[in-house]
């Protein structure tokens, strides 16, 4: 089975219903949710999402989202060792080094799925957007 890293963006799209990018996190969610590939975020995707959310909705509320977020998808870790990688990177962005080393650690990642692919054009891995992972999902279902 398939095993994807989600970036913030997918999630944030899909959490806040962002046009016109929530329909492409939300058939991702939904693969996931029906165990068709399984889904990962790390512990920094849980915290940003938490702060962004909190903007517009009670604690409670946030919390309820989040459990439910983590009904359908899993988490990496995140530690000492991924985070000096993270910072001995040439990554431009720190937080898009530590998704991309804690998906590479876990050694069973396939792909990160985020609308940011530049930022992860030095990973090891196979990055997408969102639209192009559906459509390559479309492709093998129909062979």
């Amino acid at each position: 089975m398939t095993k994807i890293l989600l970036d913030t963006d997918v999630i944030l799209d899909f959490l806040f219903d962002r046009e016109p990018f929530a329909e492409n996190a939300a058939r991702i969610i939904s693969l996931c949710e029906s165990g068709k590939i399984e889904g990962y975020i790390t512990p920094v995707i849980i915290s940003n999402t938490y702060y962004l959310l909190r903007k517009t909705a009670t604690h409670e509320e946030v919390i309820e989202k989040l459990r439910i977020l983590l009904s359908i998808i899993d988490v990496l870790i995140i530690d000492k060792h991924i985070i000096l990688q993270a910072l001995n990177s040439s990554f431009r962005d720190f937080e898009d080094a530590l998704q991309n080393y804690s998906a590479e650690s876990d050694k069973s990642i396939d792909v990160i799925i985020t609308r940011n692919v530049k930022d992860y054009k030095v990973s090891a891995l196979i990055v997408m957007p969102p639209e192009k992972y559906i459509n390559t999902i479309n492709e093998n279902i129909q062979q």
